[in-house]
C-alpha cells in the first residue's frame, strides 16, 4: 500500500474511533462520525479505481492485446513477416507453426527462436492448453513481453497474443468514472433459484452457453423495485451483467459488468454500483466479451403499457483512448 494511502486509512480510523465515542456518548450518530464514514467511502472507492487502472494497464493486461486468431486445419505459420498464414502485429518474422491435432493444440517454436513456458526454453513443440481455471499454457518470447496463450469458445480455439508494445496500452489514457456517490450502494435481497439452473448468455461472436444462474437480487431505487439475474457462486459473490438508460450514451454501448460481496445469511447482498465497470471489449477488438442477458436490462413495463428505465449514473463512463 502506498504511503499516501496509509495516511489516509489511519487519519480516517483515528477521526472515526474519536467520533464514535462521542455518538455512543449522546447516543445519537454525530455529524463527525458520518463525515468520517464518507471520508472513508471515497477513500475506497479512490483506491479502488486506481487499482482497476492499474490492472488494466500491466504488461498482460486487456490492453495488451494485439491479436485473436482462430485456428483452421493443417500447419499454420505464425509470426511477423508478411508470409505467415496468421500473421502476428509485434513478433519475429518467424516464431513457429501452430497445428490442431486430435489430442490438442501444438506449437512448434522456429529454430533459433527464443521461447519459454514456464520460465524453461522450448524446443521442438509444445501442446497448448486452453486458458480456464488451470491457467492454461502461455508461450512467452520477445524477451517476455510477449505472450500467446490459447482460448476455447465452442468448439473453436484461437491464438490470444499480448505485447507490452501493444498501441492499445501505449495509448490507454486512464478511466473515466462518475463521481463516488454512496447513495449508490445499496443492500439488495438475494433470491435463490432452484439447483441447476442455467441462464443462456451470448457473447460477441454470437456463441451462446448456458451459464449456472443461482438466482437473482432485487433492490430498490428511485421508487422502484429492480432486478438483476446472477450468475457466479452466492458464498463468494455474485457476477451482474446489465444495461441500463445510460447504456450508449454516457457509458458503454454492450453493458457493464459489476461484481457483488459475498451473499450474508439473512440473504441480503451488498451491490455497489459506484464499482460497475466495461467489459474487456471496451479496451480491445480482441477480447469475446459476454453480452448481459435481456432480463437485465432494468426496464419495467407498466399496465399501461409505459417503459420506466432506470439510470445508473454511476461507476465506469465509456472508454476513449488518447487517440479518440
Amino acid at each position: 500500500m502506498k504511503t499516501h494511502a496509509i495516511v489516509s486509512l489511519f487519519l480516517v480510523t483515528l477521526l472515526a474511533t474519536a467520533c464514535t465515542a462521542q455518538g455512543e456518548s449522546t447516543g445519537v450518530p454525530s455529524a463527525s462520525a458520518a463525515a468520517a464514514a464518507a471520508l472513508h467511502f471515497q477513500d475506497e472507492h479512490t483506491q479502488w479505481v486506481r487499482q482497476r487502472s492499474a490492472d488494466l494497464g500491466k504488461p498482460d493486461g486487456w490492453t495488451s492485446l494485439i491479436g485473436l486468431h482462430w485456428i483452421e486445419a493443417g500447419k499454420r505459420s505464425v509470426g511477423g513477416g508478411p508470409d505467415n498464414a496468421i500473421r502476428l502485429s509485434i513478433a519475429p518474422a518467424r516464431l513457429g507453426e501452430v497445428e490442431q491435432r486430435a489430442d490438442g493444440l501444438y506449437f512448434q517454436v522456429a529454430a533459433g527462436v527464443p521461447v519459454t513456458v514456464d520460465g524453461k526454453p522450448v524446443q521442438g513443440d509444445v501442446r497448448l492448453d486452453p486458458e480456464g481455471a488451470g491457467g492454461g499454457t502461455k508461450l512467452v518470447y520477445d524477451e517476455g513481453r510477449g505472450q500467446i496463450t490459447a482460448i476455447k469458445r465452442g468448439q473453436r480455439l484461437a491464438l490470444r497474443v499480448r505485447h507490452a508494445d501493444a498501441p492499445a496500452r501505449r495509448d490507454f489514457a486512464g478511466l473515466d468514472f462518475f463521481p463516488a456517490d454512496e447513495g449508490w450502494r445499496v443492500k439488495a435481497r438475494f433470491v435463490a433459484h432452484p439447483a441447476g439452473k442455467t441462464l443462456p448468455i451470448v457473447n460477441v461472436l454470437g456463441e451462446v452457453a448456458d451459464n449456472p444462474n443461482p438466482g437473482y437480487v432485487v433492490f430498490e431505487k428511485e421508487g422502484h423495485e429492480w432486478r438483476l439475474e446472477a450468475l457466479g457462486d452466492p458464498a463468494k459473490g455474485l457476477n451482474l451483467m446489465f444495461q441500463d438508460q445510460s447504456t450508449g450514451r454516457l457509458t458503454y454501448g454492450v453493458g457493464r459488468y459489476l461484481r457483488t460481496d459475498p451473499v450474508a445469511a439473512d440473504g441480503t447482498v451488498n451491490i455497489d454500483f459506484n464499482r460497475a465497470h466495461n467489459p474487456p471489449c471496451a479496451y480491445t477488438e480482441f477480447a469475446t466479451c459476454p453480452l448481459p442477458p435481456p432480463e437485465n436490462r432494468l426496464v419495467l413495463q407498466g399496465a399501461d403499457g409505459a417503459r420506466t428505465r432506470l439510470a445508473v449514473l454511476a461507476g465506469e463512463k465509456t472508454y476513449r483512448s488518447s487517440t479518440h
